[in-house]
């Protein structure tokens, strides 16, 4: 009814006939000038953090909110985000690993914080993703996760870099690829993994994971693991190596093989939790125990490596810090600020598949 008080949404609330707030208010109660207040509402490094937080309380205290559909028009940005999860091409690889879900958590109260929405999609690697996003201004750059054969998709990131696109990758950290990098030491990871199983006294340890270009994060792994035992005076058996993709099946065969291959092994290193696990279910059907007759440890710690029976052994990536990273690494290459790669440390969690707790 015409006279009576209505709500609205954007730009604060206002009783019919009344003067909406606006940022220009907000900069007289807090004593900056407007453009400050933009700044700060927009979550602009440039604002100190005491005057962002009394900019925000009185925005708070008058219901005001940013419009960001008008910002943005202003701006030239959405502040979106583009999640892009990939197919990959293993057997059941339409499951999406639960090592990058274990990540969404934190890029989402990343972007939050930074006043910035998120949206997430699946790609198949035959689709153009490439230049679905940022091109087509439904996002301001792109975050990539699980994106398969990295031999495959190489020209890709090599004409997102030509296009200018912003985007950042989750994988291994290396001189001279496209784009930018976040990735875990996967390296000091394998490493200290064979390290831990030297240490219980096996001596025959096999590696379920690709040792190749076409997957570094797992070639990292294995170089690690190559080091360890080369510095106890053990040459890597390249018949101790079977291929594995991240995914059940894919552990499920590899283990199977490296059992008809009928060689003497005492531990396996699998390259994802997920392959270890399948492997300790092969291992059981043979009847073969872990980790009395076979030690295993895995790499990633997803959920179900606590609960497994026995409990996983494995390579901790800090998924909370690395889904902060990606994000805020993100955000600092589209405001043009200097943002290298980064490399993220791992630590070992002892469980029962190595005879820990």
């Amino acid at each position: 009814m015409a006279g009576q008080c209505r709500r609205e949404e954007g730009r604060g609330r206002q009783v019919a006939g009344q003067r909406r707030t606006t940022s220009f208010d907000i900069a007289h109660l807090a004593g900056v000038s407007q453009p400050t207040v933009s700044r700060a509402l927009r979550g602009s490094p440039t604002v100190s953090a005491a005057t962002r937080q009394r900019i925000e309380a009185i925005a708070k205290q008058l219901n005001y909110t940013v419009d960001r559909t008008a910002s943005g028009l202003r701006t030239g940005h959405t502040r979106t985000l583009a999640l892009l999860l990939f197919k990959d091409a293993a057997p059941g690889g339409s499951l999406i690993n639960p090592f990058f879900l274990s990540m969404l958590s934190a890029m989402m109260t990343a972007c939050a914080e930074h006043r910035h929405d998120l949206l997430v999609s699946f790609q198949e690697m035959t689709s153009d993703w490439h230049v679905d996003y940022e091109d087509s201004h439904r996002a301001d750059g792109m975050i990539l996760l699980g994106y398969g054969d990295y031999e495959s998709y190489r020209w890709r990131l090599d004409q997102l870099v030509s296009r200018g696109t912003h985007f950042v990758r989750w994988g291994s950290v290396r001189q001279g690829q496209p784009g930018l990098t976040i990735g875990s030491d996967n390296v000091a990871g394998g490493r200290m993994a064979t390290e831990h199983l030297l240490a219980r006294g096996r001596r025959r340890i096999a590696f379920l994971g690709d040792a190749t270009d076409h997957h570094p994060e797992d070639s990292d792994r294995y170089r690690g693991y190559v080091e360890a035992l080369a510095a106890t005076g053990i040459v890597a058996d390249p018949a101790l190596q079977v291929m594995a993709l991240a995914s059940e099946e894919d552990g499920a065969r590899a283990a199977a093989e490296l059992l008809a291959r009928d060689l003497p092994f005492d531990a396996v290193l699998a390259a994802s939790d997920v392959v270890a696990l399948a492997a300790m279910r092969v291992f059981a059907g043979a009847g073969l125990a872990v980790p009395e007759q076979i030690a295993v440890v895995g790499f990633d710690d997803i959920p179900a490596a606590a609960i497994a029976h026995p409990s996983l052994t494995t390579v901790v990536q800090d998924t909370g810090l690395a889904g902060r990273t990606l994000v805020e690494t993100l955000i600092a290459r589209i405001r043009g600020d200097a943002a290298p790669g980064v490399v993220l440390p791992t630590h070992l969690v002892v469980r029962g598949s190595t005879g820990g707790i």
